[in-house]
This record gives C-alpha cells, sequence and structure tokens, in this order.
C-alpha cells in the first residue's frame, strides 16, 4: 500500500492552487469559457492516463473545472496525488487558467447512533452506497464512483424523539422499487407508501428517514 501522508507534510508541497479537504486534495480554476473548461478536463484525463492515478473532475458553468485527488487504497493522500496536482496546476498556467479556491467544499454527512452496526446497512442500501473501512476501525458508507457524501457515522447515547431532518435519494424510476425491496431487505421499515410511486418513506432502526423519490407524480388525492 502507497504511504499516506498528513496535512503537514502536504503543506511543505509548494501547490498554492490546491486545499486539503477530508483527506483529499482539490483545486478549482477559471478556464474563461465552457468550451475551454472541457478542454483543460480533457487535458487532464490524458495526464491522468500518462501518469495512472485518476481523479475526479467536475466541469461547471459558465466556466469552472475542479479536480479532486485521493488514493483510495490509502484511504487518504499519497505521493501520486501530489504529483498529478502538480501536473494540473502546470497545465492551468499554461492555458492562463485562474485557480478559484473559494469555489471549494466538500460534504460529508454523520448520523449519531447508539447502535451504529444496526442502522448502517440501512444506509448503505438506501443510497446505493458501498462499505468503506477507515484506518481507526470504523466504517463509511461511500458511493462507489465518488457521485455525493459519504456517510459517516458517530457513536451516541440513546435518545428518544424523532430526527428533524431526513434525506431525499433520487433514482430512475425502474430502480426505484428494487431500492426500497433492497432497503427493507437491510433492515429498514416502510413507513409508508402512500406517495408512491413519487416517493416512499423508510426509516432505520433508529428512526431516522430517507424517502426514495422518482419523478412520477403522487397519485390523485394524497
Amino acid at each position: 500500500m502507497t504511504q499516506r501522508l498528513g496535512a503537514n507534510e502536504f503543506s511543505h508541497n509548494d501547490l498554492p492552487d490546491w486545499r486539503w479537504l477530508i483527506a483529499g486534495l482539490q483545486a478549482a480554476f477559471h478556464c474563461g469559457s465552457y468550451l475551454a473548461a472541457g478542454a483543460f478536463a480533457a487535458r487532464i484525463t490524458e495526464a491522468a492516463d500518462r501518469l495512472g492515478h485518476y481523479p475526479q473532475i467536475d466541469v461547471r458553468a459558465p466556466d469552472l473545472v475542479q479536480v479532486t485527488t485521493t488514493s483510495a487504497d490509502a484511504h487518504g493522500v499519497t505521493q501520486p496525488d501530489v504529483e498529478l496536482a502538480s501536473v494540473v496546476s502546470d497545465l492551468a498556467a499554461a492555458a492562463g487558467h485562474r485557480p478559484a479556491p473559494q469555489a471549494l467544499a466538500r460534504l460529508e454527512i454523520a448520523i449519531d447512533s447508539a447502535d451504529i452496526a444496526a442502522i448502517r446497512p440501512f444506509w448503505r442500501a438506501v443510497l446505493g452506497y458501498a462499505d468503506q473501512p477507515q484506518r481507526d476501525g470504523a466504517v463509511d458508507v461511500v458511493h462507489p464512483s465518488g457521485l455525493g457524501p459519504a456517510i459517516w457515522f458517530q457513536q451516541s447515547e440513546p435518545r428518544a424523539g424523532r430526527n428533524r431532518i431526513h434525506m431525499d435519494v433520487y433514482v430512475p424510476v425502474e430502480l426505484a422499487q428494487q431500492r426500497v425491496a433492497d432497503t427493507v431487505a437491510a433492515g429498514g421499515t416502510l413507513v409508508t407508501d402512500r406517495f408512491a410511486p413519487s416517493w416512499w418513506v423508510l426509516a432505520d432502526a433508529d428512526g431516522n428517514e430517507a424517502c426514495v423519490c422518482t419523478w412520477n407524480d403522487p397519485p390523485d388525492g394524497s
């Protein structure tokens, strides 16, 4: 396994375009136009292919490219991430693209529970995520391709009462009923399907709720 770097070690590198966010390196650049942003993203993919190390690239109108690199096998940042970041910055400088650190952010969602093992399968199933073991022994759930925030679980004391936040999980309509079935099989409870096929309300063992949603309208009168 490649050796993981710490934030302090990373800070010794001359990479002013990049920020350390949640055990990954992230940078964003204004490229002047959407077409230029797409061309820049293509050059990054070519460089990544040469290096054999592949970042996540997000192109947003009107001209923004955001790049995130991390090493899944090390659960964090490694030297290949630093090398890729340096190459991306060189490409940006050569093209005259402006760094945009104000555009950077990464989101994680933390769920408190007195019995983490009882609720983790629910969230893995309802989100279509996979387990990601951490070095401290914890197990997060993440999208297999990084398309969505990671979910991690915080041990808490038992408490009564319903949480005031729930998640809406939008899926293609042809996948919705199977997603609901998978979630129930993982220990979830179907709270109501009165709004199906627009959405189904499910709950984990702690009463935290998630809705599996589609583009369909709810039934008349619901």
